[in-house]
């Protein structure tokens, strides 16, 4: 757990780095998406294999992978190829958080399962808290591939220790899975977030491909209902998909993942391309952020434990969420680093106030020989959540900026590189317009977010199981 948490905010600092050194910074928003959409694809995977053949031995499989992947991420030599190994961490990155959080749910009574949320809260907050100033640091020091290099000690680590957890005591059952379901699943993904991404500025739209990805994201997504009312083995079981709790838990994870992770990755550029913010105050300004995030977890567990009320600590969080962004949207001009990072400190106490509710109460709604199933579910919406938000979020920022004029490929890439041959031959009035035209494109980004999560706002105040 502190493996993939870690990766979410460590590698946040360093991407205004990664876009001056290698390029692309129109494809900068896919570092975080195409991890999020192979953990998403690959969750309920794992989820089955660990029902199957047993949690710790897939375990372990997914951490190798992570750490391979890690690697390679390090070692590469330009914006595309880095994605490339963005996408193999994030096969293995999606067994990590699932199968943890099985592991958990079969272990613990339900009531006392957001409490111990609140304990994995605690490694979230050490992982989260460390990651950007680590981020930051690392980067400054000794360049960007030294924020995935940070995960090999860890993963080692964690191998170790998984193989203290006691093996498998009941026997092998006979292997079946859904193949054709996770080829149907991955070719919805995969042409939805590839539909999102070219649509990032409507003039270059190309209205043949747009229409194909449309139609074939479409066309996938229908075979895959049709395929899972008739397997056997389903890979999205209908009956929990049916489940009022279930689904509604897993559309508030898959909001969570889209204005977090929205944050975790713009953030940043904002406070490098507006306020000149070097990369290890931009560490220290994320801090309160992820440190706020895994308090708010915390609390969380410690009342649902005590009172057993559970939905109405989301309810209320993120109605403080969407209100706070929608504010945050008409004043974040006026606001300096410092109280932009407290502001969001804020947001993110009340953030924490929704996986640990939605991980306790699909699991007390899901008998257990499913449980593996129904936490990958978790994992995939709040991944698939994550790279579509992320997604959106990328399209309408420069969609925006290419309404206002901006060059995406010269005049924000010098800007993210202090200065340079792009803006050399302007004056100040014009890079100030520039600049401002940027601020405007942000602005558009924060009430998205906003957006998000209201709607993770009506999904809590209307969730039916109320109590634990």
């Amino acid at each position: 757990m502190f493996l993939v948490m870690i990766g979410e905010t460590i590698t946040a600092t360093a991407l205004p780095a990664i876009a001056a050194s290698l390029g692309g910074v129109e494809l900068i928003a896919w570092v975080v998406a195409v991890y999020m959409v192979c953990v998403s694809i690959t969750a309920p995977v794992y989820g089955r294999l660990g029902d199957a053949f047993g949690r710790r031995r897939m375990m372990v499989v997914a951490l190798t992978i992570t750490m391979i992947g890690s690697l390679a991420c390090s070692l590469s030599t330009s914006i595309e190829m880095l994605i490339a190994a963005r996408a193999l961490q994030g096969l293995g990155g999606g067994g990590l958080i699932s199968l943890s959080l099985a592991l958990l749910g079969q272990s613990v009574q339900p009531r006392e399962r957001v409490r111990y949320h609140g304990y994995i809260s605690v490694i979230g907050f050490s992982a989260s808290a460390l990651g950007p100033a680590i981020g930051g640091f690392l980067t400054a020091t000794f360049g960007w591939p030294s924020v995935f290099l940070f995960n090999l000690p860890f993963g080692l680590a964690a191998i170790a220790l998984v193989f203290r957890l006691p093996p498998r005591t009941t026997p092998f059952e006979p292997f079946r899975f859904d193949l054709p379901g996770l080829l149907f699943f991955a070719s919805f993904v995969w042409s939805l977030l590839v539909l999102v991404q070219e649509g990032r500025r409507p003039a270059d739209m190309r209205l043949l491909l747009m229409g194909g990805l449309l139609t074939g994201a479409v066309v996938a997504l229908a075979l895959l209902i049709w395929r899972e009312k008739r397997a056997s083995v389903p890979l999205f079981p209908p009956r929990l998909v049916a489940n009022p709790n279930i689904w509604r838990c897993d559309a508030m994870a898959a909001c969570h993942g889209a204005y977090f992770v929205s944050v975790l990755t713009f953030v940043p550029l904002y406070l490098r391309v507006i306020h000149d913010q070097s990369i290890v105050d931009i560490g220290l300004l994320l801090l309160p952020i992820t440190l706020a995030a895994g308090v708010g977890s915390f609390l969380t567990g410690q009342i649902v434990s005590r009172t057993g009320r559970s939905a109405i600590v989301p309810s209320l969080g993120m109605s403080i969420v969407a209100a706070m962004f929608v504010f945050l949207g008409f004043f974040i001009d006026t606001m300096s680093p410092s109280v932009i990072s407290a502001f969001l400190g804020v947001v993110a106490l009340a953030m924490g106030t929704v996986m640990g509710v939605v991980q306790a109460t699909v699991q007390s709604e899901t008998p257990i020989e499913l449980l593996g199933t129904s936490t990958a579910t978790i994992s995939v919406s709040r991944s698939l959540g994550g790279a579509v938000g992320t997604a959106l979020a990328g399209a309408l920022l420069f969609a925006i900026m290419a309404a206002n004029g901006i060059e995406i490929s010269t005049e924000l890439q010098a800007i993210l590189q202090g200065g340079g041959e792009g803006l050399s031959n302007l004056d100040l009035d014009t890079i100030a317009s520039i600049r401002r035209g940027i601020a405007a494109a942000f602005r558009g980004v924060v009430f998205l977010i906003a957006g998000y999560a209201a709607i993770s706002c009506f999904l809590a105040w209307t969730l039916p199981r109320r109590t634990l």
